[in-house]
């Protein structure tokens, strides 16, 4: 699957790969040839945990470089009243008689139990591009299906990461 990121997301991600390969990297060959010189590889415990963290530096590595390879940029402006990308919204949902704040952005950065809502969710489709005052219906599945009211949209302040960038 395509993930779709904001020219910020890119630069983060780009940001962490460079981290990764010019810092964290010659950490991790270190600890590795400090491990190696404590002698006998069968019984030392500081070898394969230094292994194990430059594998898993490594495989960060080529997750990220995989991610911008095949992701598609999407846009993150849109109107000062309209619902877009890292803009909070203020939701009423009638049938449970229920406000609820979210923060509308890109799915690697979505986080339900956080109030992040991922733009390809079905309440982050419904929702992008309207406005407060509008009542949208969000489709889950064929068979279910509910209305939401946009109460207010407010630009956020906040800009939160990403896990690891």
């Amino acid at each position: 699957m395509r993930e779709q990121l904001t020219k910020s997301d890119v630069e983060k991600i780009e940001a962490e790969i460079e981290h990764r390969k010019l810092v964290v990297r010659k950490e991790a060959i270190e600890a590795v040839k400090e491990a190696r010189a404590h002698g006998d590889l069968s019984e030392n415990f500081e070898y394969y945990a230094a292994k194990r963290e430059k594998n898993s530096n490594e495989s960060r590595i080529r997750y990220l470089e995989r991610m911008l390879r095949t992701a598609s940029i999407v846009s993150d402006e849109s109107k000062e009243d309209e619902v877009g990308i890292n803009k909070l919204v203020e939701l009423y949902y009638e049938e449970d008689d229920e406000t609820e704040q979210v923060k509308l952005v890109t799915s690697i950065r979505g986080n339900s139990l956080d109030g992040r809502i991922s733009i390809e969710s079905p309440l982050g489709k419904a929702i992008r591009g309207h406005k407060a005052g509008e009542r949208v219906h969000v489709q889950v599945d064929d068979g279910f299906g509910y209305e939401v009211v946009i109460k207010a949209v407010h630009v956020s302040d906040d800009a939160d990461g990403i896990r690891g960038f």
